[in-house]
């Protein structure tokens, strides 16, 4: 199916005041789809009223696991994107309960709502590499071993293996996406416990120096959102990913000290200093992690189309606009 397949479509996306969420709605009304976006609105979590301004789409606050208001807005959904969830590895630390809540229980709800009411719908996952833990080799596979080192990756796998269950069991059209270090416009940086990247942008546009864990040698691989955005509408073209679950990976690994110097570049200067792992961070942290995008590639012929610095440039442009909307 051709991007222009998507006009006149009705797209339900869970989690579309957040950053990924709000950036896969935009693009979905450009291309003439219907919106119906859910989210529960939880502080400090990414949700933000700014992501959806100038969007033309319909607009619920709710918590998924309330069923009986979500049935609902399924009713016609020619696609779901289930964007929701909890992603911080911290907070899953801190509150592993409300991480079960925001992305295993919200997703078996979900689930089970698509299947009675929308059951020949196409739905989209968004899952983590944080699934597979510490690498036991790179770059990592969809065959890789799933040995989760927090309990978001626990929990995410959990959902993912929900969306792949009803698939089997129930016919339902589920694919499922490994997201690697997403980053971009519409990113939450008032606080780091969301990941480095946006984080790290603040530091540096404020002119405030990075604080780098463990020498900043550690390899990863980068993903600008407006890529992950079409990777996920290139699965949902695609009848043949229904059932599986691929890795986004990045154009290639970058070590940590690297991304601080093309994130410098973009900020016209910087600085940035090494420090010891907290204990709770050297915990959970996964050394060097990437991926290979060879499965994705072959199914959909997806590629990364945004280099690092570029999408650096793109994002610093962003928040020198609208850097107060965020903080």
């Amino acid at each position: 199916m051709s991007l222009d397949a998507f006009r006149g479509k009705r797209a339900l996306v869970t989690g579309g005041a957040g950053f990924i969420g709000s950036n896969l709605a935009h693009r979905l009304r450009a291309l003439g789809a219907g919106v119906t976006i859910v989210d529960a609105m939880i502080p400090d979590t990414g949700a933000n009223r700014f992501n959806l301004e100038g969007l033309d789409a319909g607009f619920h606050a709710l918590d998924l696991r309330d069923r009986d208001a979500l049935r609902p807005l399924l009713a016609g959904q020619d696609l779901v994107f289930h964007m929701a969830g909890q992603v911080s590895h911290a907070d899953s630390m801190r509150d592993p309960f409300q991480d079960l809540a925001a992305n295993a229980e919200a997703t078996l709800a979900l689930l089970e709502e698509c299947r009675r009411a929308i059951p020949r719908a196409r739905i989209l996952f968004a899952a983590t590499r944080q699934q597979y833990g510490r690498p036991r080799y790179l770059p990592l596979d969809e065959a890789h071993p799933q040995e989760a080192v927090d309990v978001n990756g626990i929990h995410k796998r959990a959902a993912e293996e929900y969306c792949l269950l009803y698939h089997r069991v129930h016919g339902l059209r589920c694919s499922s996406l490994r997201l690697t270090n997403t980053y971009g416009p519409r990113q939450l940086w008032k606080h780091n416990r969301q990941g480095f990247i946006p984080w790290f942008i603040r530091l540096a546009m404020e002119g405030r120096p990075l604080q780098v864990f463990g020498g900043g040698e550690q390899r990863r691989d980068f993903s600008y959102v407006d890529d992950v955005v079409e990777a996920f509408l290139l699965l949902a073209g695609e009848e043949a990913t229904v059932g599986e679950a691929y890795n986004l990976g990045g154009e290639r690994p970058y070590t940590l000290n690297e991304f601080g110097s093309a994130l410098f570049e973009a900020c016209g200067g910087g600085t940035s200093t090494v420090v010891p792992f907290p204990p709770e961070r050297k915990s959970i942290d996964i050394g060097d992690a990437y991926c290979t995008s060879e499965k994705l590639r072959q199914a959909v012929g997806w590629s990364p189309r945004v280099p690092l610095k570029e999408g650096l440039a793109r994002t610093v442009a962003f928040y020198r606009e609208h850097g107060d909307r965020y903080r």
